[in-house]
């Protein structure tokens, strides 16, 4: 595509796709511009010239002279068909839909490798923060050891607000509603799922492993109380939801998505706010910490701008750890520590413990740390019921287990003694 005038048909025209048009059509030294709008609703009147829009989605598709598709809605299902269109088309594709790709991600593999048609979608995972290219050009699969952070700035928003305000989670929840970072129906944020699909991708492009989210383990903050943040900071922690991926020592990866205590000497211990955060770890460059803002119709603009950009530059990814690196695979032989606390005590399954190391009983709400298998969570469910909260200490994954230096009063209080 080299630097030649891109000519852009853009699907979707809410907050990010105004800002995106209003950039390119103000600044004519990007050599980009906008020719045509598809939009669902044809009759809402709109900033701009109304022959500036269609509703009919082929006008864009087949138009020979539009060289990129710009992909801004809301519907998974409608996107996939739009870009599994344009790149049969010939058609470059910039998105920012993660659940599309989450969901999609081998079939939009194949379709680039058989039209030879770039397909960038950095604004999916972090918004304004380039997470993606850096995985992809800087880190070699053999050398990194782990990612670690907070990609889902809505969640931390509202942790945040418990946090350091005391509110509670739906007085949090509908702050964040009313400042823009939460969704009206805000189940894919709040329930961990926008998260999980944007761990799916993060996976593919830092360890080569292409996976949907049924095959980790994830959670999101519906059950964070006050009481649990009461607990943490009583143990000089903050909480997080937190992604993981660590390479495991048998070269298996462990990955999952779970609110997490994190420690005040952590990096992620000061990210607040609609802000996202990602810690990378390997071999010999050790830790590099990336920080910007996860939510918000600028920072996701900024990146769908950066896309269209290095498209001007035959830009695209190569996948290098999805093509040169076939066994590294997800595992859930590994236990986790925990802290539990519940509404009800009889909503806790003592019996998938492999020890508790502390146990604290109060009306209305009891909780416990203990140590638990990986697989018994990615197996059972009692963990996410409402009314129970599972959050990850922060040295989270062991490895194995020596019982021989395990306390007789931990084995009496998980009943194994």
């Amino acid at each position: 595509m080299s630097t030649n005038q891109l000519n852009i048909g853009l699907f979707g025209f809410g907050v990010v796709g105004k800002g995106l048009y209003d950039v390119l059509h103000s600044t004519p030294t990007l050599q980009s511009s906008i020719k045509k709008i598809c939009i669902k609703n044809a009759d809402k009147k709109r900033a701009i010239a109304a022959e500036n829009f269609t509703s009919n989605a082929q006008e864009l598709l087949q138009d020979g002279s539009i060289n990129v598709i710009v992909e801004l809605i809301d519907d998974a299902d409608a996107a996939f068909e739009i870009v599994k269109t344009a790149l049969q088309n010939g058609k470059a594709v910039v998105s920012a839909n993660k659940k599309m790709i989450a969901e999609h991600f081998q079939e939009l593999l194949e379709l680039q490798e058989k039209y030879q048609t770039p397909f960038l979608y950095e604004a999916s995972c972090c918004a304004s923060m380039p997470i993606i290219r850096n995985l992809e050009e800087y880190y070699d699969n053999d050398l990194l050891q782990s990612i670690r952070g907070i990609i889902n700035g809505s969640t931390n928003f509202i942790l945040t607000k418990i946090f350091d305000e005391q509110l509670e989670f739906n007085e949090a929840l509908l702050l964040a509603q009313q400042l823009g970072f939460a969704e009206s129906n805000p189940k894919l944020d709040i329930g961990g799922f926008d998260a999980a699909n944007k761990l799916a991708i993060l996976l593919a492009h830092s360890f080569g492993v292409v996976t949907k989210t049924d095959a980790f383990i994830f959670n999101g903050i519906e059950n964070i109380s006050l009481n649990d943040a009461v607990v943490a900071k009583e143990k000089h922690y903050s909480i997080k939801l937190v992604a993981n991926a660590q390479k495991l020592a048998d070269g298996k990866l462990a990955a999952f998505l779970l609110p997490q205590f994190v420690a005040e000497s952590d990096d992620l211990y000061h990210v607040k706010n609609e802000f996202n955060a990602v810690t990378t770890e390997s071999t010999f460059s050790d830790k590099h910490f990336f920080k910007g803002k996860g939510a918000g119709a600028f920072p996701t603009a900024s990146a769908v701008l950066s896309d269209i950009s290095a498209l001007r530059y035959d830009y695209k990814y190569e996948y290098k750890k999805i093509h040169h690196q076939t066994d590294t695979v997800l595992s859930n032989q590994f236990y986790l520590k925990v802290f539990v606390s519940v509404d009800d005590i009889a909503k806790l399954n003592k019996e998938d413990f492999e020890w508790i190391e502390e146990w604290h009983n109060e009306f209305n709400f009891s909780w416990l740390t203990g140590v638990i298998h990986a697989d018994k969570l990615f197996s059972k469910d009692w963990w996410k019921q409402t009314g129970v909260s599972l959050i990850l200490y922060p040295e989270a994954i062991i490895e194995n287990i020596d019982y021989k230096k395990i306390s007789k009063r931990s084995l009496e209080l998980a009943g194994v003694v």
